[in-house]
């Protein structure tokens, strides 16, 4: 399976198989072009996922899916690696990892709650 993982202004491309994750690929995001649909004003939803402040880094869902647990609470010390929380996608559990170490400065989701992809799940500092 192949994976677009958007970390501050990077898009990482990673295949996974076999347990194993690979990067295939690592370049910057593009700030999408804004169009005609753009420029009329859209509805805010009711839940709106909360800014990220500078200098953090938001770890988005890599795949929809409903959130089973999360392992972390805010103001907690994580390593690079250390699970954050778990999600169910097509009936398989998906570990999100910290990518680096950290503080957790923010759970933007709940046990339960179901997830896009790219939705901001934890922020760390």
């Amino acid at each position: 399976m192949k994976y677009k993982v958007r970390l501050r202004d990077k898009i990482y491309e990673v295949e996974v198989e076999r347990g194993e994750a690979i990067l295939v690929d690592e370049y910057a995001a593009a700030a999408p072009a804004p169009t005609a649909a753009a420029a009329a004003p859209t509805p805010v939803p009711a839940a709106a996922a909360a800014p990220v402040a500078a200098g953090a880094d938001a770890v988005c869902a890599p795949l929809p899916g409903s959130v089973v647990d999360v392992k972390v609470s805010v103001g907690e010390s994580v390593k690079k690696g250390q699970i954050l929380l778990l999600i169910e996608a097509m009936k398989m559990e998906n570990e999100i990892v910290a990518p680096n170490d950290g503080v957790v400065k923010a759970i933007h989701t709940s046990k339960g709650a179901s997830v896009t992809t790219g939705a901001p799940l934890v922020t760390l500092g």
